[in-house]
């Protein structure tokens, strides 16, 4: 596929992903490219030594972003607990439901970026789990979106909570921040971010856990970070 002229600038700027840069000096440069005319996500990919084949080699966890992520997620609701309910509502939930929710869904009406539900009801949404499922949005207790509290676990989203996992290649990617936001803050958040994932090294890696780290924007080229200076 042909590039961009845009992009193939960009690419030139920021030269090969051979070449290593300090972390202030990658979010600069991603920030200076001129490469779209939306505010662009900020990405980072993280290649790890984890075979994801094995149970204790996968990378699973959950932080919340000192800046939050820039984007408005939209947050359902499962339960039939009405007292749950209004503390889900009070803290800003945009959907909630129990079996009238669950038939919306069997119907393929999902409206929602992230799923959660309390203890007691996930018997009853284990009916969509084949559809929530594949689409990455079947709650989980391990990604913390099953829990009694749900009022808290909705507040945390809404300020920017967001999950990381490897692949099955053994590769991490997530979001940390929107093109628009300020430098300092967007380095904030890489930080916390590449922290959370060093102290979720699962206990099976032998090795070199984190083998390289790149960051890139939507419509931007990939910039690799220095290791030794980030890690």
């Amino acid at each position: 596929m042909a590039q961009g002229k845009k992009y193939l600038s960009a690419l030139e700027k920021c030269g090969s992903v051979e070449v290593t840069h300090s972390l202030k000096n990658a979010v600069a440069l991603i920030k200076s490219l001129e490469t779209s005319k939306f505010d662009e996500t900020m990405e980072i990919h993280v290649k790890t030594g984890c075979d994801p084949r094995h149970a204790d080699q996968i990378v699973r966890s959950t932080i919340i972003l000192p800046h939050g992520t820039g984007k408005s997620v939209i947050v359902a609701v499962f339960t039939d607990d009405d007292d749950k309910a209004a503390d889900a509502k009070k803290a800003g939930a945009d959907i909630i439901g129990a079996d009238d929710l669950i038939a919306e869904v069997t119907k393929g009406n999902i409206k929602f970026d992230i799923a959660l539900a309390t203890p007691a009801y996930m018997r009853s949404l284990a009916k969509v789990a084949r559809v929530l499922g594949p689409k990455g949005l079947m709650p989980s207790p391990k990604a913390g979106t099953v829990t009694p509290n749900i009022g808290k676990a909705v507040e945390e989203l809404k300020k920017g909570k967001i999950e990381f996992k490897t692949d099955k290649t053994g590769i991490v990617h997530s979001i940390f921040g929107k093109k628009s936001f300020s430098a300092e803050n967007l380095e904030e958040n890489l930080s916390a971010l590449i922290n959370a994932m060093k102290e979720a090294r699962p206990s099976g890696v032998k090795g070199t856990y984190i083998q390289k780290i790149t960051i890139t924007s939507t419509m931007a080229p990939a910039v690799t970070l220095n290791l030794s200076e980030v890690l």
